[in-house]
């Protein structure tokens, strides 16, 4: 199973580091996030890895290598070279497709590059391999809602999303999809979500609760935290 770890995002809310340096190379603890996100998907048993890359990707490229330095072998999709060029979730995830689907591979995991956790990605692959015999086409990852988004994207109801309120739970940016899912999908700047709601609605679409360690860094107080948790 192959994985994509989004990358190609600006990171605004985290001027004026991210002027300069690209937010997935943005260290927490000494390790850029992104590298964290490779190593934590090579100790779950994946070796190729797909990065969607936009804003600074020539540095980003340059920074990671193809991978073999890691153990791993990196792919980039490349949407373009400036923020604007970037194509979301969805689009994101339809261009690389290609990439994702290379070894007829039936499903893939899709992480940001932006979280911190100590999730077990392990759980996902095995989530991904059990979707024809379970009926899905997808499997997220939640969090309780944080302080800085508590009206919450969704809730579970039989271990299946659903939306209704309370909305007590918030999208982690963890999942594993089928990759025939996407096979219509243009690549085109499209996010995930409201997307995948028709499919969640069609009862394809299962979700945990992870009360683990998890943070989005998205601004610099953010940052604070994460090097305070696992600096």
């Amino acid at each position: 199973m192959r994985a994509l770890i989004f990358a190609a995002g600006e990171g605004r809310r985290m001027r004026p580091l991210t002027l300069t340096t690209p937010k997935p190379l943005v260290k927490v603890g000494g390790v850029p996030m992104v590298v964290r996100q490779i190593e934590a998907l090579k100790v779950a048993g994946i070796q190729d890895i797909v990065l969607n890359v936009a804003y600074h990707s020539a540095q980003i490229m340059n920074a990671l290598g193809d991978g073999s330095r890691f153990g791993v072998r990196l792919h980039y999709s490349v949407e373009g070279q400036c923020v604007e060029d970037a194509l979301e979730t969805l689009g994101g995830i339809a261009k690389a497709l290609p990439l994702l689907a290379a070894d007829g591979d039936a499903a893939f995991v899709a992480v940001a590059s932006d979280i911190v956790t100590d999730f077990d990605y392990s759980t996902l692959i095995r989530r991904g391999e059990a979707f024809e015999a379970d009926q899905l086409d997808a499997h997220l990852v939640l969090v309780p809602n944080p302080a800085y988004h508590v009206q919450g994207d969704m809730t579970l109801d039989a271990q299946r999303l659903v939306r209704p309120m309370p909305k007590t739970h918030t999208f982690s940016s963890l999942g594993v999809y089928r990759t025939c899912l996407f096979g219509h999908v243009e690549p085109v700047k499209a996010k995930l979500f409201p997307w995948l709601w028709a499919v969640c609605e069609q009862g394809r679409v299962s979700g945990e609760c992870y009360d683990g360690r998890w943070l989005n860094v998205g601004d610099a107080n953010e940052l604070r935290i994460a090097e305070s948790l696992f600096g």
